[in-house]
């Protein structure tokens, strides 16, 4: 990889910030491999962007710095805790960039969540785009966005995504993309439920039930034709008929409240619901925007969820604001 040289820095306000924002995601499809000698599983996923972002801002400083508000600002122990130091992506981002372009990794960095974390919805991932992008800014760096992607590769596997955005087929460990085009906007209402699931807990289960004989082996991954149809054409019936994920059973298990929830969402009219990613969020396909509106009311009353939230997708994925 190859960087240019330092220059002047991005789009600075007048106190030094540079803020810059990044979406959550849906696994519209997941389809799940057997795992893979490196620990890793094969994936084939259909990631949408969805109109709930994090921001982070940095600023100069000496040495790092981080700070977290919001969303799982408060806990400080299990899977919804958000660390403030090396343990947080964004930190690790923050030192790998600086890193590979030669710079002093000096910055103070807020991040203002409300993707929760957990939940399957990239909300660390979205972290460590945004971070990516708002440094690159701040040190004046000149990352190309393919610079960045290799960076993001390895931070995580939903971190590519996190910083492309709007709809893409996953393939590998899901870092590997290629766009997809969707020609309409989708509504869909999220779920949030009161703790996260640990994402390796749940693959782990997901293993645990296929070595026991409950569920299929994943030899064979779901194509995810039907679902890439439906998403660049409509109906919405055809995508929800389309959405599926291997990992929703384990999460199921480890959570069986979730049935209650998904079952709620089926019965407020939800076109199609469906767990996002490791859960434990449900998400809740909405005919349009006023029929998201309407399942956001009727699932608030359900009390299954700690929080519901009617969003819209495709969005780009992390960019400078303001």
């Amino acid at each position: 990889m190859s960087w240019s040289a330092p220059g002047g820095p991005g789009r600075i306000a007048g106190d030094g910030a540079v803020v810059a924002r990044a979406p959550a995601k849906i696994n519209v499809h997941l389809a799940v491999g057997p795992l893979r000698s490196d620990g890793f599983h094969e994936l084939r996923t259909v990631y949408l962007a969805v109109s709930l972002f994090d921001t982070v801002t940095v600023r100069p400083g000496d040495g790092l710095a981080l700070e977290v508000a919001g969303e799982g600002a408060a806990a400080t122990t299990g899977p919804d805790a958000v660390p403030a130091d090396r343990r947080n992506l964004v930190w690790r981002a923050a030192e790998l960039l600086a890193e590979r372009a030669g710079v002093a990794a000096d910055a103070s960095i807020t991040v203002d969540k409300s993707i929760p974390v957990a939940a399957g919805l990239a909300g660390g991932s979205a972290d460590a785009a945004a971070a990516l992008v708002a440094l690159d800014a701040l040190w004046g760096t000149r990352a190309t966005r393919g610079e960045l992607a290799a960076l993001a590769a390895q931070l995580g596997s939903d971190v590519p995504f996190s910083l492309q955005g709007g709809v893409a087929l996953g393939s590998g460990r899901g870092e590997q993309l290629s766009p997809v085009l969707a020609r309409r906007r989708w509504d869909w209402v999220l779920g949030i439920a009161g703790e996260g699931l640990s994402t390796p807990a749940v693959y782990g289960e997901l293993d645990r039930l296929r070595a026991a004989g409950r569920l299929p082996g994943g030899e064979e991954l779901t194509p995810p034709e039907p679902v890439i149809a439906a998403l660049r054409s409509g109906p919405v019936a055809a995508l929800a008929a389309a959405v599926s994920n291997d990992l929703q059973p384990p999460a199921l298990s480890l959570r069986p409240p979730l049935r209650r929830a998904l079952r709620a969402a089926a019965e407020a009219g939800a076109a199609a619901a469906v767990v996002s990613g490791s859960g434990p969020t449900v998400a809740a396909l909405a005919e349009d925007e006023e029929s998201a509106v309407r399942l956001t009311a009727a699932l608030a009353g359900e009390g299954v969820f700690r929080t519901v939230r009617a969003v819209h997708g495709p969005v780009p994925g992390a960019r400078l604001v303001g």
